[in-house]
């Protein structure tokens, strides 16, 4: 009986789970880092390189790399993918204009090798601004219905109040249950 016990607490216990937080500049990253770490807002400028906190729900400690957004950023985002087993995807629910070039950077995270097994998690941010886009319409731009090959999940979400931010948290949780078991038990 303490063998399984054991075990189960090696599969479930306090393991570190890496994840990344990214996005285009001004989509909200840091401002959702940091109310998952405080549960407030606090004023961020634009992050250069990186910022990393760990993150604790439920006895499941996240490694959360919160990562720069900016156009000369992007391509340093690979450097960060190893051992990552989330994605956090934040998108500004307002920026029409440039869903094109984040539904790019998603197709070109998803099809990099250290990635293949990652979870993503599309936070549909900014929810609270009039004309914003649901995260439907995003998911539908995204074609996320696509995604065969990672489990994908979009949640709608506003950083400055915290709304929508612990659902994500919550399915990623979910998905440890889920990846562990699979781990424990591989289909044949």
């Amino acid at each position: 009986m303490g063998l399984i016990f054991a075990k189960l607490w090696s599969l479930f216990g306090s393991q570190e789970h890496k994840v990344i937080i990214v996005g285009l500049d001004n989509a909200g990253k840091t401002t959702i880092l940091y109310q998952f770490l405080m549960n407030e807002v606090v004023h961020t400028s634009p992050t250069i390189g990186s910022n990393v906190e760990e993150i604790v729900v439920k006895n499941t400690h996240f490694l959360m790399w919160d990562i720069g957004g900016q156009e000369s950023l992007r391509s340093s985002w690979n450097t960060y993918y190893s051992n990552t087993e989330f994605i956090i995807l934040v998108v500004d629910s307002i920026d029409r204009e440039r869903l094109s070039i984040t539904k790019e950077e998603l197709y070109r995270m998803l099809a990099h090798e250290d990635l293949r097994k990652a979870a993503v998690l599309i936070f549909a941010n900014k929810q609270d601004m009039k004309g914003c886009m649901t995260a439907a319409e995003i998911s539908a731009y995204l074609t996320l219905s696509s995604i065969k090959d990672h489990p994908w999940h979009i949640q709608s979400c506003c950083a400055l109040t915290g709304e929508g931010l612990c659902q994500g948290l919550e399915w990623m949780t979910s998905r440890i249950g889920m990846s562990q078991v699979q781990l424990a038990h591989p289909t044949q």
